[in-house]
């Protein structure tokens, strides 16, 4: 900041002279007291000059509204919201979020450091403050194949530069525990420039957790029990309590939530759809949640906002206080936490659920047309079984956790799967489309309940293969033939048809369409997916499927090399 910049806002902040912009009659949520002070808001150059009393240039009435900090998203990755940076900042600036914190390995496993510059670029089109994590682990682990490996000595440049605020979700937390000196390569880098690291260890714990914490890790968004997020917060990390459309955490780590510990608590929604966004909303849908279960609202309020600049070091916001960055959240009240206006550094930015400003796209070419798929055939979708018994996938409801369980399983005179029709077990693929191996690897899932047909997706995380469940071989070879010529995305098919399909150009990870778009698309395929070809409505058939292959998540997964136990931290066969 320029003296003459500086000099303005004590001038305004003293009241010598108007303000830009004052924010009359509100009611100030105060997080560092815990408390609601009646005032005015003076915002001079983007920044909060004082609360107080103050005249302006311009006068936005509050009419007795509530002024809360602009709310933070602690981890997202935007590519699984289906939608451009550009796009989803229009989609949930409405609903009060002024900054979130993403992660963007989902893209840089399919289109390496190029994916990283685009999202980079695209971020600039946007009012929402994006800030850029480096992604920590492409590929996620060694057992599969992605489009790019990312190393310690290619982040060097961009953790030194300005365009990357720390390092991703560190999910290979064996490695870590385990020392790996390639994996200390990339935590060390880290920590030379000062950046902050985050975390990615479900399920661990005792001093495996304390080398994992050790390692200087400050978070972690995969608890799923209260006692969990206990045994992080006491290890002193922050636990990013995460309510996603796939992921729905947060009521439950709710049950670990106490006056002395909330100060650790953030919020995340990981994962988020333009479904959900539009029709519950973004972190205020988590506040709803927070007070509906009886959190005081302000300590609510804090876990989106102060805690959030507290964890990353993000000093300029976090609170309505002078000195910092005008990100303000206009409120009707605390307990639905309805938004009537979001202003980011002093702009207006969104009213009445609009976002106001426009929408510029940043172009798409350099991260289209990402698949290389060696002879691909349906014969490659043969499952011989040498046993009535197999390992299966066992889906979960309300989460991407699977189980390791055994079937009995029928056979033909080769030992070729035969589909049971009364039996929920059915073929689940995995085709590698990065680097022309050839790879497929077949196994068995339970829980997904399709009875007809078949489902394809581009979307696998995290090295986004191409991933297939289907009752018959014909319809999984179509629905992947058809999705590589659409250009990834999603594909729906039944006797040689298409159902139901929506393209995603942008790595075969995101439309190039609007939020509104995508959310009609998704309703259309949902509905031909439980009704068409019968999927279980008690799972959510696009996201929950495309994480049936992330082999860092327990217990059971498919990767493109095989069927991957994430327990023993390595494959096993098909027989049980």
């Amino acid at each position: 900041m320029e003296s003459s910049q500086l000099k303005k806002l004590v001038d305004t902040a003293a009241g010598r002279i108007p303000a830009d912009t004052v924010i009359k009659n509100c009611r100030v949520v105060d997080v560092f007291n815990s408390a609601v002070v009646e005032g005015d808001i003076a915002i001079c150059g983007g920044q909060i000059a004082g609360v107080g009393r103050y005249d302006g240039l311009q006068t936005v009435d509050a009419n007795g509204l509530y002024a809360a900090p602009g709310f933070i998203d602690s981890h997202i990755h935007i590519e699984s919201s289906y939608v451009s940076p550009e796009e989803l900042g229009r989609l949930i600036v409405p609903h009060g979020t002024t900054t979130i914190m993403a992660d963007p390995h989902e893209i840089a496993n399919v289109c390496g450091l190029s994916g990283l510059q685009y999202m980079a670029e695209a971020s600039k089109k946007t009012a929402l403050d994006i800030k850029m994590m480096m992604p920590s682990c492409v590929p996620a682990t060694p057992f599969e194949h992605s489009g790019a490996q990312i190393e310690a000595e290619d982040m060097d440049e961009w953790l030194s530069g300005g365009s990357i605020f720390g390092l991703g979700e560190f999910m290979n937390f064996p490695g870590v525990i385990g020392a790996d000196s390639r994996v200390l390569a990339k935590l060390a880098a880290a920590k030379r420039y000062g950046r902050i690291i985050d975390g990615h260890c479900p399920g661990i714990a005792g001093n495996e957790l304390n080398a994992y914490a050790s390692a200087g890790i400050r978070t972690d968004h995969e608890c799923s029990t209260a006692e969990e997020m206990l045994d992080r917060i006491y290890r002193g990390m922050y636990v990013l309590m995460r309510q996603g459309s796939a992921c729905h955490n947060l009521p439950d780590l709710i049950k670990g939530l106490t006056p002395a510990n909330s100060r650790r608590c953030l919020l995340c929604s990981d994962d988020c759809q333009p479904k959900t966004i539009l029709s519950d909303g973004h972190l205020d849908h988590h506040l709803r949640i927070l007070t509906g279960a009886g959190i005081d609202p302000i300590t609510a309020i804090q876990m989106a906002t102060l805690n959030a600049s507290e964890c990353y070091g993000l000093a300029d916001r976090g609170a309505i206080a002078p000195g910092l960055r005008a990100d303000i959240v206009l409120l009707g009240d605390l307990e639905r936490f309805r938004v009537d206006k979001v202003f980011i550094a002093g702009t207006e930015a969104a009213a009445g659920g609009r976002y106001l400003l426009p929408v510029e796209r940043h172009d798409i070419s350099l991260t289209k047309g990402r698949f290389y798929v060696k002879d691909f055939s349906k014969e490659k979708l043969r499952l011989i079984i040498r046993s009535n018994k197999a390992h299966v996938i066992a889906m979960r409801p309300g989460g991407v956790v699977t189980g390791k369980e055994i079937a009995e399983v029928k056979t033909d005179d080769n030992g070729e799967f035969i589909y049971e029709p009364d039996k929920d077990v059915v073929k689940i693929a995995v085709v590698e489309r990065h680097q022309n191996t050839g790879n497929v690897s077949v196994a068995l899932l339970k829980g997904y309940g399709i009875k007809r047909g078949a489902v394809a997706l581009s979307i696998a995380h995290d090295s986004h293969n191409i991933i297939t469940v289907g009752v018959n071989d014909d319809d999984m070879a179509f629905a992947v033939r058809e999705l590589i010529k659409q250009g990834g995305g999603l594909m729906l098919a039944l006797n040689g048809q298409i159902v139901e399909s929506m393209p995603m150009p942008i790595a075969g990870l995101m439309s190039d369409q609007s939020g509104e778009w995508v959310k009609e698309k998704l309703e259309s395929i949902h509905d031909a997916a439980i009704h068409t070809l019968g999927i279980s409505g008690h799972v959510e058939p696009v996201m929950t499927l495309s994480f049936m292959a992330l082999p860092v998540i327990p217990e059971l997964k498919l990767t493109d090399m095989g069927l991957f136990d994430v327990a023993k931290f390595g494959f096993i066969p098909i027989e049980a």
